[in-house]
């Protein structure tokens, strides 16, 4: 499916993209700050999957000097689709020439040194659905069917996120990012048993597209920006008010992020 849908968007627009972006819940305006903008919705290209939940648009441009294809919203496990079908997007990326994956993602913070509107550098993860994104038959020329996970948040690109960071005035931890196929928040116990097994984060997205670059040989960074704290802590839970104004807070910080680190790249 990947190669059709890379065909349709090679025939779309002459550029060509090394830098590719993936926008989580609440961070698809930071597509606005493409300049030139050539907008695909992911319903126009050839076997891609359409969101349910975010804006669904591929936005391929300019972004502080550099040509980037951003997907304006994701999709996930919970929407319906298979594992396999959420490694098109990534490899369809990598099929018109992504050689960067720059990921982000809304989560929910175990660690209780977070605090809401807070952005995190995911630097390992934690995957409890035994099922994958590449399970089937391998395509060869995307990658070998046995592959390294030990660098698959590139420590070089979290190194920059942490300089441009530093630069903007910002903190940057690192954490390890739970993966949960929702679309049911977790319970108290869950968090409880997360947070013993040494993550720092929680959420449902991010982990599948990840597994799919390492496969490609793709480098990733992946940012995390924590909208409340997990259930059952303390603060913790589905308060709207706090969720809301900790994306609005977390979406300026992760787009100045963002752009930074594109501009280093």
């Amino acid at each position: 499916m990947y190669r059709n849908a890379a065909a349709f968007i090679q025939s779309k627009t002459a550029l060509r993209p090394q830098i590719g972006m993936i926008l989580g819940t609440g961070l698809g305006a930071i597509a606005e700050s493409i300049q030139d903008a050539v907008v695909i919705p992911f319903r126009e290209i050839p076997g891609f999957p359409v969101s349910t939940v975010h804006q669904g648009n591929l936005v391929i441009g300019e972004l502080n000097g550099k040509t980037v294809a951003c997907m304006q919203g994701r999709v996930h496990f919970y929407e319906g689709y298979t594992m396999k079908d959420l490694a098109v997007p990534v490899q369809t990326l990598y099929a018109i020439g992504v050689k960067t994956l720059l990921l982000t993602n809304a989560s929910g913070g175990i660690n209780e040194q977070y605090f809401p509107g807070e952005v995190v550098a995911v630097k390992d993860h934690i995957k409890f659905d035994l099922d994958s994104p590449l399970r089937g038959e391998n395509p060869s020329e995307l990658g070998e069917r046995f592959f390294d996970m030990t660098n698959a948040y590139d420590i070089e690109l979290r190194g920059i996120a942490k300089q441009s960071a530093e630069e903007l005035g910002m903190e940057l931890p690192e954490g390890v990012y739970a993966y949960m196929g929702g679309p049911q928040f977790e319970t108290p116990a869950e968090i409880r048993m997360l947070r013993l097994l040494g993550a720092d984060l929680v959420g449902m997205s991010t982990v599948p597209e990840a597994i799919c670059a390492a496969h490609c040989g793709i480098k990733t960074l992946a940012l995390s920006c924590v909208t409340n704290m997990a259930s059952g802590m303390e603060n913790g839970g589905l308060n709207r008010e706090v969720i809301a104004h900790a994306e609005k807070d977390g979406t300026e910080a992760m787009r100045k992020l963002l752009i930074k680190v594109v501009e280093k790249l």
